[in-house]
């Protein structure tokens, strides 16, 4: 099916969520036929995995940062398809489960980076394999996978067809990029890296043939040693350098390109290498994060605010991909290796009661640097961290107060600071010589004063003030608003008080309960975002919907009691004030020491 060119990845840059609905039964139905209609390749099974008839299904509709509105359809909490205009596209979890849905063309893993920040791929940067580029004609939407790994890293729409490519000599733009692993659409789901899978093995007659072919074209033979982005200039020459001197056959022998959260000097398998990972993070989070004060600690939290911090950037603690697959026995390990104490203090809930902070283990344990192949990997592309903003209380003169506030300048509905208004008060008393002769402490009452701040039964009453008092009482009659500054950027100023992020506790009718979060934008928290952080530490199912009796506001919704986990993200990691959040008495009783 041909698509229309597209600009390029529309989700490298934050997007912003309309709405964000469970799936109604009509609207599955007619999903699965819209999928088998624009994926003729899915058999009817296919269909029913990626489209599930029971299980948790959400429509989201956003719009990307240059304007477009996308409609991304959210299966167990990761984005698997995405419509614009009427074109269905598949996200790259859904192709690492069907690798071959799309036409896949190759490149170099160095590449990843440029089309993650927003560019798109170059002819020049292709990898002819042995078998030749795959067929496709102009408009065809194709996947993009790296040397070595063929789980695609990206979609695309081909600028040409494959004839006119080589016709080329494969000079040019060859596909818009659509949506890339670690864009932020990557990032609304779990995170997870690409799965390791093999390229396919080709008959030798084939490959003998082929290579046959490339080396009666030196124009195309000469074209593949060089890698270049549209947009790079000579100061790439030396990446462009590095990845074209290498040969297809030593790039697939190249450790360094297969899965990209593979540690590249390491040969051991996948769930080795998790096994390794999860015992590094237990460890760190010991040694580094963990206090004796902490302890009795919920295993639960142990991996949710510790051992999750303590993954290295670009991988993912996964503890299903390792050999233990359940926290639990992964813990009962280490309490047989005497690193740790694990009890049953109440029904069902194991808490770590001792660490052994002398053990061998913990104490040989060095925290490893930080990869300079992921660090260059991720940089540019990463998402900033968070930083809380600056807020303020203000205060906005409303019409009975005018009278009070004209002479310093201002009008109704002028902003002013607390320390702004308590001067002005001040300068008005003495400018208007109300301060008692007698007693300095008191302020007389002209009949502005009178107005603005007394009731109408004190007006006869109340001839004198102190000072505080007075100063208090003008507060409570001016106008609530507030001011909020995010970082590097203009203050915002809205009236009213700031709404406080509400945590509250719900019981569904299967006697379930789940906690819900709202109020997160205005403290510029993205909810998708942080439902995918909680999904991850909690270990359980999140959703996003619109908030009831709040205009374009979601909240987020977790399973189960989750409002320790939601604190300590909160507090702890976004470092918001706590006099900004409520709810928090709701959380979990820690279990009494012993």
């Amino acid at each position: 099916m041909e698509r229309k060119a597209t600009p390029a990845d529309m989700f490298a840059k934050a997007f912003r969520v309309k709405s964000n609905t469970a799936i109604k039964g009509s609207d599955r139905r007619k999903l699965r036929a819209d999928v088998t209609a624009a994926f003729p390749a899915l058999g009817t099974d296919q269909v029913s995995e990626l489209v599930p008839g029971k299980e948790e299904f959400n429509i989201v509709k956003l719009y990307a940062h240059r304007g477009d509105a996308v409609t991304v359809y959210v299966s167990g909490g990761n984005p698997i398809l995405f419509e614009l205009e009427k074109n269905l596209y598949p996200t790259v979890y859904t192709l690492w489960s069907y690798p071959d849905l799309l036409p896949t063309f190759t490149t170099w893993p160095l590449v990843l980076e440029k089309l993650v920040g927003g560019a798109d791929l170059m002819l020049p940067g292709l990898v002819v394999p042995p078998a030749g580029l795959p067929q496709v004609e102009r408009g065809d939407l194709c996947a993009i996978a790296l040397v070595g790994n063929r789980a695609p890293v990206a979609i695309g729409v081909a600028a040409m067809s494959t004839a006119e490519m080589l016709t080329s000599g494969l000079k040019g733009r060859g596909f818009s990029v659509l949506h890339t692993y670690q864009d932020h659409l990557w990032r609304s789901g779990g995170k997870s890296s690409p799965p390791s899978i093999a390229p396919l093995v080709l008959d030798p007659l084939d490959l003998s043939e082929e290579k046959e072919s490339v080396q009666a074209d030196p124009a195309l033979q000469g074209d593949m040693r060089h890698l270049t982005l549209e947009g790079e200039e000579e100061e790439d020459g030396e990446v462009q350098q590095m990845c074209g001197e290498k040969s297809l056959s030593e790039a697939s022998e190249d450790p360094s390109v297969g899965g990209l959260n593979r540690d590249p000097t390491d040969s051991k398998t996948l769930q080795e290498q998790m096994d390794e990972l999860l015992q590094q993070c237990f460890l760190q989070a010991l040694k580094c994060r963990v206090r004796k004060a902490d302890l009795p600690l919920l295993t639960s939290t142990l991996l949710g605010s510790h051992m999750f911090s303590c993954c290295p950037e670009g991988r993912q603690l996964d503890i299903k991909k390792s050999s233990f697959k359940k926290l639990s026995q992964f813990l009962q390990q280490m309490q047989q290796e005497h690193i740790i104490q694990v009890k049953e203090l109440s029904k069902g809930v194991e808490s770590i009661v001792a660490v052994d902070w002398k053990h061998p283990r913990i104490t040989s344990f060095v925290i490893p640097e930080p990869s300079p192949t992921s660090q260059t990997i991720q940089e540019g592309s990463r998402e900033q961290p968070y930083h809380p903003p600056d807020i303020k209380s203000l205060y906005c003169v409303p019409a009975s107060m005018t009278l009070l506030f004209q002479e310093s300048g201002h009008k109704k509905g002028s902003v002013l600071e607390g320390g702004e208004v308590r001067r002005i008060i001040i300068n008005y008393a003495k400018k208007n010589d109300l301060v008692d002769a007698d007693n300095k402490n008191l302020v007389k009452l002209d009949p502005v004063l009178c107005d603005c701040i007394l009731e109408k039964n004190e007006q006869h009453t109340v001839m004198k003030l102190p000072w505080d008092s007075l100063l208090t009482r003008c507060l409570e009659k001016l106008q609530p608003a507030h001011q909020v500054t995010f970082p590097g950027q203009e203050p915002i100023v809205k009236k009213g008080k700031i709404c406080p992020i509400d945590i509250t506790l719900a019981q569904r009718a299967s006697n379930k309960k789940v906690t819900m979060v709202r109020n997160l934008e205005a403290y510029g928290l993205d909810p998708c975002s942080v439902a995918a952080v909680l999904q991850q530490r909690c270990q359980a199912s999140t959703t996003v919907t619109p908030a009831p009796g709040a205009k374009e506001s979601l909240q987020v919704q977790i399973q189960g009691n989750q409002i320790h986990h939601v604190s300590w993200l909160l507090l702890e990691e976004y470092q918001l004030p706590r006099k900004y959040i409520q709810g928090l008495e709701k959380a979990p009783k820690p279990a009494k020491k012993k």
